[in-house]
């Protein structure tokens, strides 16, 4: 079942839901089912929704789950979402005693969180309002850097997109990794992530200067994992010499060209070992290293343990 609160975040709401559409498209018996402690709701883009499903009317059994998509942030801090939200936040934690598995997405978590249904539990939200979570809600325990957290029953997950990967996790935990990757191909996601990838993906991070000869050297290192590459042939891509691009890196970046590159690979590995067509041998190649043994240290050298 999907909740579609007032100041609903489409994209939270519209991710996981193609997910589970998908699933019963490909046979499994998925019953979608929408409902809202409001008739008609609009979204925080503006767009209307309804009529709604009353949340008291939808039968449950154990075992269901209901997602809570994040709202607006103006609505979350409103006198009107702790009053209109009352009997709901009891329905939740009824419906949770009765062992119906909950699920938020983004900003959902503060529904979770009022309904005092994440105390004492580890939790995640988008990054942008975690210390926000944990500042409301001293009793929960907010999780930063990561896609989803499970705890007690309860699935959180971080920001927007991060609700396709929950809802794809939770098909492979169902119908088995081939399955949900067959649901990945047909949503166009060939980069799943699970909940140990960070919410900032290092794609993105290090982006923010102005340097395009760096800026050149990244797009390069993120096509060519696989090929490696002295530092005078990255020079020559930043058209400058070695020891300026050694300098420019870290004053743009803040990290060395080692160390950035040592994140692409830890990424593109965790992102690669969704995929049960791939070996260790083939996932260890495509991010550069000669063997099995160097990836499994790249695991070592963060975690303090492997998962190979």
């Amino acid at each position: 079942m999907f909740v579609v609160p007032p100041a609903v975040q489409l994209l939270d709401l519209t991710g996981p839901v193609q997910v589970f559409y998908e699933a019963a498209t490909y046979g499994q018996s998925y019953r979608l089912t929408f409902c809202s402690y409001q008739p008609l709701v609009n979204s925080a883009a503006g767009l209307g929704l309804g009529p709604l499903v009353p949340f008291a009317g939808v039968p449950l059994d154990p075992g269901d789950r209901v997602f809570l998509p994040g709202l607006a942030m103006d609505y979350l801090r409103s006198d009107a979402f702790r009053q209109e939200g009352a009997a709901f936040f009891a329905w939740l934690r009824e419906q949770h005693a009765r062992g119906v598995h909950l699920c938020s997405v983004c900003t959902g978590a503060f529904i979770l969180a009022h309904a005092g249904l994440l105390d004492g539990k580890k939790c995640t939200t988008h990054w942008r309002r975690l210390a926000e979570l944990q500042a409301r809600y001293p009793r929960v325990r907010a999780q930063p850097d990561t896609l989803f957290v499970r705890d007690g029953g309860i699935d959180t997950s971080a920001g927007l997109t991060a609700g396709i990967d929950l809802a794809l996790y939770l098909l492979e935990e169902r119908h088995g990794p081939l399955f949900a990757t067959k649901v990945a191909r047909e949503l166009v996601v060939y980069a799943r992530r699970g909940a140990q990838h960070g919410q900032r993906s290092v794609y993105l991070a290090y982006r923010n200067h102005l340097h395009s000869g760096v800026h050149r050297v990244q797009d390069w290192l993120a096509d060519n994992l696989a090929a490696g590459a002295t530092l005078a042939a990255l020079a020559d891509v930043a058209h400058m010499s070695p020891r300026t691009l050694t300098r420019a890196f870290r004053q743009a970046t803040g990290l060395s060209i080692h160390a950035y590159t040592t994140a692409l690979r830890r990424e593109l590995a965790a992102t690669l070992r969704h995929n049960p067509a791939l070996t260790q041998e083939s996932i260890a190649a495509q991010c550069g290293f000669r063997n099995v043994r160097q990836l499994r240290r790249l695991e070592l050298t963060r975690t303090g343990e492997s998962t190979i």
